[in-house]
């Protein structure tokens, strides 16, 4: 079967890898249970393990995904039949204002060139809380380099065009969000925001 890098990335044998995308996930579910949302939309949720690591903790009811790689949307559905996917783009999203109670957009800002105005798409569609993770910069590539993963270019993904410390992006998601916590689960940078 064809595959994507997110989907390698989620299904990995790699022990630290695995470790830290559980311990990732740990902290998400937390943070996502405390919005108490009945409606959940991932913005660039791949093949929608996120989704599922929430319906598997029986966190909401209205659980949709919006990606926009046939690929990852097919595989998606194969692999995880309980969630809805919905072709779509972060700049421009395919939902009225105010559609969701909570928003959840990981590992996705990093990759585009105009994260302020995906940033305006997701605090138009969020109702309450909206999370959004990044990789913690320079500790993400340092965990690369730990790893042996992009080693030639000093363990920068090459798809990461936009770089961010807590603090910066604490800064960016402030200027849509009123930001409520800053939560650190190594290698990444997590912003739990409310819509204001």
């Amino acid at each position: 079967m064809e595959t994507t890098d997110n989907f390698r990335k989620h299904t990995a044998k790699n022990p630290l890898q695995k470790f830290l995308i559980d311990r990732f996930f740990d902290r998400l579910v937390l943070e996502a249970k405390k919005a108490k949302p009945q409606s959940i939309l991932d913005v660039g949720c791949g093949e929608g393990f996120t989704l599922e690591r929430l319906r598997q903790n029986k966190i909401g009811h209205e659980l949709v995904g919006l990606e926009f790689l046939e690929k990852a949307i097919e595989i998606g559905r194969e692999i995880h039949p309980k969630i809805s996917f919905k072709p779509g783009t972060i700049y421009h999203i395919p939902f009225k204002d105010n559609s969701f109670d909570l928003v959840i957009c990981t590992e996705v800002l990093e990759h585009l060139e105009y994260p302020e105005k995906a940033l305006a798409e997701l605090q138009r569609v969020t109702k309450g809380t909206c999370i959004i993770s990044v990789p913690h910069e320079p500790w993400f590539k340092i965990a690369n380099l730990l790893r042996g993963k992009n080693i030639s270019r000093w363990g920068n993904d090459i798809e990461h065009i936009q770089h961010w410390s807590s603090r910066g992006i604490n800064v960016l998601v402030g200027k849509y969000f009123y930001v409520t916590a800053i939560k650190n689960p190594f290698p990444w940078t997590m912003v739990i925001a409310r819509k204001s």
